[in-house]
């Protein structure tokens, strides 16, 4: 089975949100960290079933929001296996976040 892969950004995102989590809700963190885990396995077997979102940033980058938690996952779903290359919290300003990138 092809599961998605993180790219070292990426990564970063993912431990900066459960390091800030963990501090009030250790189950949360888990949880955020599994839901990334299961998001994965959803994209590499689903390849396009995240949202093309043209206005934030063209093909072949899709978007997900993770059930259960305000974080959006920015993958690029051309690669093989697909590279998610953020997690990004939902409030955050998107655009400039993905323009900074």
């Amino acid at each position: 089975m092809t599961k998605a892969v993180l790219s070292p950004q990426a990564r970063r995102d993912l431990l900066e949100a459960i390091r800030w989590i963990v501090k009030d809700n250790p189950a949360a963190a888990r949880a955020l960290r599994d839901g990334v885990v299961t998001a994965a396995t959803r994209i590499g077997k689903h390849v396009h079933i995240g949202t093309l979102r043209p206005e934030l940033a063209d093909e072949p980058y899709r978007f997900i929001t993770l059930t259960g938690f305000n974080y959006v996952i920015v993958y690029n779903a051309e690669r093989q296996p697909p590279l998610i290359v953020r997690i990004l919290h939902g409030a955050r300003d998107l655009p400039e976040v993905l323009r900074e990138s």
